[in-house]
Parts: C-alpha cells; structure tokens; sequence
C-alpha cells in the first residue's frame, strides 16, 4: 500500500460513516479508527458496528474490522474500508496519510494535529482551522450547514438538536437512569408518544425509557449498552412515511461528506500537477 495516497478517518459513526462512504465511492482509499466500544444509535447507518460485527454494509459499501494494520491492502483490493480499533490514533503516525479526518465529533479535540498529515479536517466545534488543522467542516443545521472554514472554528454546540419535521430536542432520547439499557424496540419500529421503547435495568430494577413524540424509531442503541444518567440513547424521526431513513445516510451528512471530498480532491489534484 502507498500510504502517500491513504486517507485515515478518525470515527465512524453516522455523521462520519457518510464522509467514509463518499470517500470510497469516489476512489479514494480510506482507513477508518474506531473505539472499542461505539455508542453510535443510527446503527444501521454506521460502519462503527463492524466492531461488534466485524463488518458494516451502508448503501453498497462495506466495511471491515481489522486486528492490524498489515491487512489494510488486503481489503482495499475488495473495494471494501479496513475499520481498525485504534482510539488513540497510533497507527496515524506509522501510516502517515495523505489526509486525516478528525469525524469523531466529539466536540474537542481529542488528539488531532495539523502535523499529522499534509492535509488535515475536523468535523465540527472544538477545532481551530489554521492551529489544530488545516480546515474546520461546519456541522450545525442551517445556512451553513457542509462550509468550509479555512480560519476560526464551527459554531459552538448548542446541545440542541436541528429541527426535523417541527421537532428539535423532542426527537431525543436520553437515559433517566444508569444502568444496563434493555432495548424494546428496534430501529424502524413506529412509535407513540410516551410508548416504552426500552429499560434501564440497574440493581433498584428498570427504569423505562419512553419516547416523547410520536414516529420511526430512526436511531436506538445497542442492547446491553451501560449507560450513565443523560447518556444519549435513541432518535425519533417524526416523518412516519420516511422508513427509508432508517438506513440511508442523512441529508447532513451528505453535506459535510461533500465538503470534505471537495478538499481531497483538491489536494489530490495540486499533487497530480506537473511542477
């Protein structure tokens, strides 16, 4: 492998999964860095499950879980993502990329460097474009929604969620309790407003978990999952119509997904210049 030309992505949950899937469709070879144990609830929209799973198809692109980096060839040559469990990102600087994408939106910076590869992007609040990397992705619903900001940060996160079909924070799930969550209801499922969609079980018993409006059960997290008070578990999408985006990835993370191809493919074509 030439990891001149390897473009490393940092998370793969849904938001991310959408830039992994662009970059792939479009060519480019992409390996992505995971934690141990994802918390992604758009699971079916995320590559992240390949950890549990070992692999993770979204729109005919299929990622799969690596134990080392020695089989990143192997699977590119399939046309599939090598997805390596490397929170820290240490293989970064034995690869040494082309381009890295912080897409963990964590909303801080949790390790990523402008140093790390010539060309370096964030996803979200949390980054300055011009110190902590080159370019800072806008990730808040809105007017500007995918821009590319070549000095400063992202809007600052609000802790509310964009408005979907008249509902903001309503479409949340968060978890009332800490515990072990019990899933009642699977992603896809149409629900009522108040309905249980799952418990939290802890040694006081279970907790329910209830939906506040009614829709698809667009997002939900893995059964089993331990979780802390306020720990975010599930997404409504009040379009009852829409089942399809349950497993197509989201309208915003095409966006961002554009963005970031914009600034690969504008770097891959300086390089192909002659000088």
């Amino acid at each position: 492998m030439d990891s001149n030309n390897l473009i490393i992505v940092r998370g793969a949950g849904d938001i991310s999964t959408g830039t992994i899937h662009r970059l792939a469709r479009a060519g480019f070879p992409v390996l992505a860095l995971e934690v141990a144990r994802p918390s992604a609830i758009r699971r079916r929209v995320a590559f992240s499950e390949a950890v549990y799973d070992g692999a993770a198809t979204v729109e005919g692109v299929t990622a799969v879980r690596i134990a080392d980096i020695k089989e990143i060839d192997e699977v590119l040559a399939r046309g599939e993502v090598p997805l390596l469990v490397d929170p820290a990102g240490e293989s970064i600087r034995r690869l040494r990329p082309a381009v890295v994408v912080d897409a963990i939106l964590a909303k801080r910076n949790l390790g990523t460097t402008m140093d790390m590869a010539p060309l370096t992007v964030a996803l979200g609040p949390g980054f300055a474009a011009g110190r902590d990397v080159r370019y800072v992705i806008e990730t808040m619903r809105g007017h500007d929604l995918g821009r590319i900001i070549t000095e400063g940060s992202a809007a600052a996160n609000t802790g509310v969620p964009g408005m979907i079909g008249g509902y903001g924070a309503e479409r949340v799930i968060h978890a009332p309790a800490a515990g072990v969550f019990r899933m009642r209801r699977d992603i896809g499922s149409a629900v009522d407003a108040d309905e249980i969609i799952g418990v939290i079980a802890s040694g006081d018993g279970e907790v329910p978990v209830r939906a506040q409006i009614a829709g698809i059960l667009r997002g939900v997290i893995r059964d089993g999952f331990p979780v802390t008070v306020g720990f975010k578990l599930a997404d409504v999408d009040p379009r009852l119509e829409q089942l399809k985006n349950c497993t197509t990835v989201s309208d915003k993370a095409r966006c961002i997904a554009g963005s970031v191809l914009e600034l690969v493919s504008a770097a891959a074509n300086r390089q192909r210049r002659p000088r």
